[in-house]
């Protein structure tokens, strides 16, 4: 995956809701909380996010990179 590939959510399946394909336009690394309970941000390690531009939003939206999924490489 890099800057320019065209991807989506993972988890979008057309069926509950529609695809919807964005343009990765750059990478940051964020912490996330993944399970419930209390967190320690202090032991998290940031993971890579894209920043992706959807034609249905305003702006940029970071999605952990795990999450997304390519459809069509630059």
């Amino acid at each position: 995956m890099k800057v320019g590939d065209m991807v989506k959510f993972k988890q979008d399946s057309g069926v509950t809701r529609p695809v919807r394909v964005g343009l990765l336009v750059d990478f940051v690394h964020k912490k996330v909380h993944r399970d419930g309970g209390i967190v320690d941000w202090s032991v998290l390690e940031p993971e890579q996010h894209g920043v992706i531009l959807f034609s249905h939003n305003v702006g940029t939206i970071n999605i952990p990179a795990i999450d997304l999924e390519v459809v069509i490489e630059q």
